[in-house]
């Protein structure tokens, strides 16, 4: 299977690289310098010369405080960028996964959120994901989205790579402990989006949510990878628990983004490891890498 991943460059960019060499998948990446992907003529020239059988596009403006200082940078990545693609994807014959975001929901659901739940996001980085699932949704049928939260991997900056650089410079941190979701490990996404790549016959048209088992809050996360980084030597910082009015940011953010993953694992056999798994094995080859 040869698949065209934008996006390349990224944290799931670069797990999908790393995931598909292991099972011997071919990629052709694409990142800003060789595609971009808010030219609708750039993307399609990319998916033509891939010659694919699908299309992953991973790439997204992801800066969630950024955008809402400018949103027309984000829209043009996650809405425009997206339908750029779909579009080249539809007219090269060949169906894309894309990646959304679990920040389409407004949080106020009591349990998790399933796919078809009504979408009401809270800031201009989720308008203009839930604006790309739109464009996307219009453009191709065969399309297949992909919902996820809170992604973290290997490279790139992230809030497991931010709690251990802070741990190291202070004594004590305050993270938030009223905003609930599942860490995903980006190695895990990357190979559920494979395993869904292989079957997406079945899954065309449809949203499925993936990401990793179980849920937490952000204080729980800091937890955990302190917990967990403390088997490598790394000295854990004193963590307190703060209320989400006490650290103030531009952008609102979901109280409640929990994914409900079961029509993945139910539709197409695929499911994610536990969030704490995730977090265990992205330590360990993080830590063990890097001294």
């Amino acid at each position: 299977m040869r698949l065209a991943v934008f996006g390349a460059a990224g944290q799931l960019g670069c797990a999908l690289n790393r995931v598909a060499a292991v099972r011997g998948i071919a990629l052709v990446p694409f990142d800003r310098q060789n595609a971009d992907i808010t030219s609708a003529r750039a993307a399609l020239a990319a998916v033509e010369r891939a010659q694919a059988a699908a299309v992953i596009n991973a790439a997204a403006y992801t800066a969630v405080d950024k955008a809402e200082a400018e949103p027309d940078r984000a829209f043009a990545v996650n809405r425009d960028g997206a339908a750029n693609l779909a579009r080249a994807a539809e007219q090269c014959g060949i169906p894309m996964v894309h990646v959304s975001t679990d920040y389409v929901f407004d949080g106020a659901k009591q349990g998790a959120y399933v796919e078809d739940d009504p979408i009401a996001p809270l800031g201009a980085y989720g308008r203009s994901k839930a604006a790309g699932e739109d464009a996307v949704r219009s453009a191709s049928a065969r399309a297949v989205i992909v919902r996820t939260a809170w992604v973290y991997g290997l490279e790139g900056s992230n809030f497991v790579k931010t709690m251990l650089r802070l741990g190291a410079e202070r004594d004590a941190l305050r993270v938030v402990d009223d905003q609930r979701g599942c860490p995903t490990f980006a190695d895990d996404l990357a190979a559920a989006v494979l395993a869904l790549a292989g079957r997406l016959p079945d899954a065309a048209g449809q949203t499925f949510h993936l990401a990793g088992g179980g849920a937490t809050t952000w204080f729980g996360f800091a937890q955990a990878v302190f917990a967990e980084a403390a088997r490598f030597g790394v000295r854990a910082p004193r963590l307190a628990p703060i209320a989400t009015v006490d650290y103030p940011t531009p952008a609102r953010r979901p109280a409640n983004s929990i994914l409900d993953c079961s029509k993945a694992k139910r539709v197409l056999g695929v499911e994610l490891s536990p969030w704490d798994d995730g977090l265990s094995r992205m330590l360990k080859a993080h830590l063990s890498g890097h001294g």
